[in-house]
């Protein structure tokens, strides 16, 4: 099994390329599914959910292959749309596969979508959409199926906000006859940029980033070249190990609108902000002080970030409490900062962070690619050596985790050991 050990690393200083977001480069993947010709990617990120969906691909006739750093998919070969539960378990976004493929095929058979180990995945809003559009949706044991003959246009209100669910609906709504309006959708840069990507290819959408989407259905959609949004969530990550002991940090090829409320978060805490066109670079400037943190959609703070925050409140002296209300169960985290010596008290959904404790070194845990972040940078301030497994989920997220925060002077290392010399250490009680 793998492991990454961390050591105290002092203050963080240099620059780190960001890669294309993970959340867009899933979506936009099962989205060119929908094309009737050939569709070339550019800035999708080779992390483990990619490698999934290639195996999906494989598996239903999609001819997906990595061309100079491009990915050029080929979806007129797709003769079939059952895909097998076993693989699409293995990561959250597989239900996008399921709005991709039925107005083609027009029955699909899927598994439930799996992943991060943080919450279970409701798609009562994916189902809610697809019966809305005409759709017949029967749920069994380890998988379902949607089948409907044609797809009938229809105005679908969307019960709580979320995202995949308003990018699901754009997916099979876009080849849907008819009109069909979105109403509380999801504003994410990740739903603007999968929008931005379907009309590329010559589909109908408007009000993307908007409470509103209205889409055109269409008869087909042509081929053609995109290049997805920079991943703001680890962008925002990054930008957080500047304050864990000071230092000067710059992510490179972003978008600095996309990360408006973090970087707001960040200045309240203490530290120095600079904006440029395609890059940002945040100064860690000393004593950070203590704060509250509610997550929200889109503007909000991301429910994303909030791991990885905490780790930095750690570094604040007095009392912060950190709310997710997006995703209340979203602190499978706390239990391992905890064994690092970490004071944090949870109530519902708000974790209560005593800050400016000195952490020790230990054996962590990581359960989501969020959550693994959070532990690296706890690691880089505690004293010895830091071991987190459940490497696989950073897996998920990063291209190169070691080599990115090496960019930026942070002293960590990865190495393969047996499961036994593991087993028991990050299990004990926090």
């Amino acid at each position: 099994m793998k492991v990454i050990q961390t050591e105290y690393s002092g203050p963080l200083y240099g620059s780190v390329h960001i890669p294309g977001a993970k959340n867009s480069a899933l979506a936009i993947l099962a989205a060119a599914c929908l094309a009737d010709d050939i569709v070339t990617l550019e800035g999708i990120p080779p992390i483990d959910d990619v490698r999934v969906i290639a195996t999906i691909g494989r598996d239903i006739g999609l001819d997906l292959k990595r061309v100079d750093g491009r990915i050029v998919i080929d979806p007129r070969w797709i003769h079939k749309a059952e895909i097998d539960p076993g693989k699409a378990s293995s990561y959250r976004a597989s239900y996008y596969f399921a709005g991709a493929l039925l107005a083609k095929f027009g029955k699909v058979t899927i598994g439930y979508p799996g992943g991060d180990d943080f919450v279970s995945r409701p798609i009562d809003q994916h189902i809610k959409m697809f019966r809305a559009l005409g759709a017949r949706v029967n749920l069994q044991d380890d998988h379902y199926v949607v089948e409907a003959a044609e797809l009938k246009g229809a105005p679908i209100y969307f019960d709580t906000i979320t995202s995949g669910a308003t990018i699901n609906a754009m997916l099979a709504a876009v080849r849907a006859r008819g009109r069909t309006w979105l109403h509380n959708a999801a504003k994410d840069p990740e739903v603007v940029d999968t929008a931005a990507f379907l009309n590329r290819l010559g589909a109908r959408i408007y009000g993307a980033g908007t409470e509103h989407i209205r889409i055109e259905g269409v008869p087909y959609l042509n081929g053609g070249s995109y290049t997805i949004i920079p991943d703001r969530l680890l962008a925002g990550a990054f930008l957080m190990s500047a304050g864990l002991r000071g230092g000067q940090v710059t992510v490179q090829d972003v978008i600095p609108e996309h990360l408006g409320a973090c970087l707001a978060k960040l200045g309240e805490i203490g530290l120095e902000i600079e904006c440029g066109d395609n890059e940002i670079t945040a100064y860690g400037t000393g004593a950070l002080r203590a704060t509250r943190v509610r997550t929200g959609m889109y503007p909000g703070f991301a429910t994303d970030l909030q791991q990885p925050m905490t780790a930095l409140l750690l570094q604040a002296r007095g009392k912060s409490i950190v709310t997710d209300r997006v995703y209340p169960k979203r602190f499978a985290h706390v239990p391992q900062l905890r064994r690092l010596g970490a004071e944090i008290e949870l109530r519902k959904e708000s974790a209560y962070i005593r800050g400016g404790v000195q952490l020790q070194g230990g054996w962590v845990h990581a359960t989501d690619v969020r959550a693994g972040t959070s532990l690296i940078l706890a690691g880089l301030t505690a004293e010895g050596s830091t071991y987190i497994t459940g490497v696989e989920h950073l897996e998920r997220g990063y291209e190169d985790v070691i080599g990115s925060f090496r960019s930026i002077g942070a002293k960590l290392d990865m190495s393969e050991i047996e499961a036994g010399e593991a087993s028991g250490q990050w299990m004990l009680p926090g």
